[in-house]
């Protein structure tokens, strides 16, 4: 995308007419929070978009569009969040790892979130069906999809007799995860090692492990660790030739091999629509929290080409989107 198109789609007020800035007061302001870079995200800002028109609003004509980008520079958020707080934002959108830095800034502006995280477990809703408080959204588990994400690598990685499983141990549905991964690797014959990192100073120790063993791949699951230090997964699964897997098109995005996991443009269009329903008269404690239904397979096949492995082309057909 050329420089001056990718500014104008996510600098949105900055480069509106005069005229229409100062229509803005009389609009609703959307808060849009999250932990990543605004480069490389134009695609969920599109599909928000796309959500708000299916709810009938349009940024710049009756709704206006504030973004914040935390550059994965955790520590940034909470100003972020108070500061779209003191904005008097109608709604807040945030991303999983933002959301609770958001519901300490606020206990009555709605939230329209996306997670990974079990959102009734870690305290976002009071349950899916009926959320209560000031917070809904869309979320997306990993723990029904490790046996296909194995499947997927094994496929992709067919002489790998170990595959190593990389977990943050602080995740909740890590154990259960880990469990149905043991279980369908001894089903297909593979052995399975299991590394645990719960800090960045970790990662080079569970790196070191896994290239103790001689495994030859490697399957990545939910973190937000993990999703903050995906450059440094990605650098250190190439520099140790790990064939390696990751639960979203985040990673491959930054150079990571391939990904399985729920569809995050699809999440944001949905949001987009929750956005539209809240700004309608619909309150957050009415509107179910929504359960992922797409699923992407991503293929960075730039990266393949420079470790010069062929994506077997049956795998490289299924794939929902295959990065050159």
């Amino acid at each position: 995308m050329k420089r001056r198109a990718f500014i104008t789609l996510l600098g949105g007020a900055a480069s509106w007419p005069l005229a229409a800035r100062a229509q803005q007061s009389a609009m609703p302001v959307v808060g849009f929070l999250r932990t990543t870079a605004a480069a490389g995200s134009a695609h969920l800002v599109a599909a928000f978009r796309q959500g708000l028109s299916e709810a009938g609003f349009v940024e710049g004509q009756n709704v206006a569009v504030e973004y914040r980008w935390g550059n994965d520079q955790d520590d940034r958020i909470p100003g972020m969040a108070a500061e779209l707080v003191r904005r008097q934002a109608a709604v807040i959108v945030a991303n999983g790892i933002a959301v609770p830095a958001v519901k300490a800034a606020t206990g009555t502006i709605p939230i329209v979130f996306t997670t990974g995280f079990d959102p009734v477990r870690t305290g976002l809703v009071a349950s899916l069906s009926r959320p209560g408080g000031n917070a809904t959204g869309v979320v997306f588990t990993m723990t029904d999809l490790a046996t296909k994400q194995l499947g997927l690598l094994h496929e992709l990685a067919p002489k790998a007799a170990i595959i190593a499983v990389l977990g943050d141990p602080d995740q909740p549905e890590l154990e259960v995860e880990l469990q149905e991964i043991q279980a369908a690797g001894r089903a297909i014959g593979l052995q399975i090692l299991i590394v645990k990192a719960a800090s960045e100073r970790d990662l080079n120790a569970a790196f070191a492990t896994v290239v103790q063993a001689r495994a030859d791949a490697l399957l990545v699951r939910g973190s937000p660790l993990f999703l903050t230090r995906r450059r440094q997964l990605v650098a250190l699964a190439t520099r140790h030739s790990l064939l390696a897997s990751y639960p979203s098109r985040d990673y491959a995005e930054v150079g990571g091999l391939m990904s399985y996991g729920p569809s995050i443009t699809d999440a944001y269009r949905r949001v987009g629509i929750y956005v539209g329903r809240i700004l309608k008269g619909t309150t957050p404690a009415d509107l179910p929290v929504e359960m992922a239904a797409k699923f992407d397979l991503v293929i960075n096949l730039a990266t393949a080409k420079a470790i010069d492995l062929d994506i077997p082309p049956t795998l490289l057909a299924r794939a929902d989107e295959v990065i050159e």
